[in-house]
């Protein structure tokens, strides 16, 4: 019956019927997403296009990057466990209903509710120590090195984990000097989001743009708390980039990409771990560093896409 077939082959038949989409969303899988992962991706991009009316194929818009940041910010609550401030979570769950994810990965959540939720499967903490001790799954050896970073991760985040995303962020580092060289340098009037989105995109990666009001935010510099706003966190591949404040959400990104590209004018950039404010707390973070020493700290983190494990180890 028609009723009874996956998610998987309503969008085949549909990119079937939609030839012109097919190429143009493959463009959108990022460079270390499995098979599974980008499946359940493409589907929630393409389940949601209609409810951004502005997106076109082929078209870059405002609107294009929200809907892949929603979507990025989606499969890394699905598979990864990662959380966000509560409006984007509401968001990525109303937009992911009814998306299935076959033998999802199970999380702890830090304070949700427990039980089934859409494309998530269980997150029954006891389901988590049955796959670390060798349940007859599929996908049991896979299963046993989640475990294992798990349990690695609870004192910090583990010391290979700069060397596993430095050779990226060197390609990274190459494509932002050319492109700022065909710009005519780094300077105040360059799109600085675009430029950066762009050759994110131009390594096979995504951007992850966390966007919260300046009043939802605790921890925030003296002076800042009362103003109106936006704050504005970017991430690539879990690395934190740059946070930038401004008036709107626009001008929030437009900030962070700015204090991004900042990082990409010294010789190198180098992927370290950093001691980080996140909801209170002090946590290690992975940020990308340029070769320059830095005499202030960093701002609180927005959001934290690493085990919950490490926050409630506190």
């Amino acid at each position: 019956m028609a009723g009874e077939r996956s998610g998987e082959d309503i969008v085949s038949e549909y990119l079937g019927q939609n030839p012109e989409l097919t190429q143009w969303v493959e463009t959108f899988r990022g460079y270390s997403e499995t098979n599974k992962q980008w499946t359940a991706r493409r589907e929630f991009i393409l389940r949601n296009m209609e409810a951004f009316p502005t997106v076109e194929p082929g078209v870059s818009s405002s609107s294009l990057d929200r809907m892949l940041s929603l979507s990025i910010a989606w499969a890394n609550h699905v598979f990864l466990g990662c959380s966000y401030p509560q409006a984007v979570m509401d968001k990525i769950k109303e937009m992911g209903d009814g998306i299935e994810v076959p033998d999802a990965p199970t999380h702890t959540a830090r304070g949700g509710v427990k039980g089934k939720r859409s494309g998530t499967g269980e997150s029954d903490a006891d389901s988590c120590v049955k796959r670390a001790r060798g349940s007859n799954e599929t996908d049991s050896r896979a299963t046993s090195r989640t475990a294992a970073r798990q349990v690695s991760q609870k004192s910090g985040l583990p010391p290979q984990a700069p060397a596993e995303h430095q050779p990226f962020f060197n390609r990274l580092y190459k494509a932002v000097a050319w492109k700022l060289v065909s710009a005519g340098g780094f300077g105040p009037n360059l799109d600085h989001y675009e430029i950066l989105r762009t050759c994110v995109e131009s390594c096979k990666e995504s951007l992850t743009c966390v966007l919260v009001p300046l009043k939802d935010i605790t921890d925030l510099p003296a002076g800042r708390t009362q103003k109106e706003g936006h704050v504005c966190e970017l991430r690539c591949q879990t690395v934190y980039l740059g946070t930038g404040y401004g008036r709107d959400e626009p001008a929030a990104r437009a900030m962070a990409s700015k204090e991004a590209l900042k990082v990409f004018q010294g010789r190198k950039v180098t992927v370290k771990i950093c001691r980080r404010r996140y909801r209170g707390r002090d946590v290690e973070d992975l940020t990308l560093m340029d070769d320059q020493p830095r005499s202030q700290g960093f701002p609180p983190a927005l959001s934290y896409p690493f085990q919950a494990e490490q926050l409630e180890d506190a």
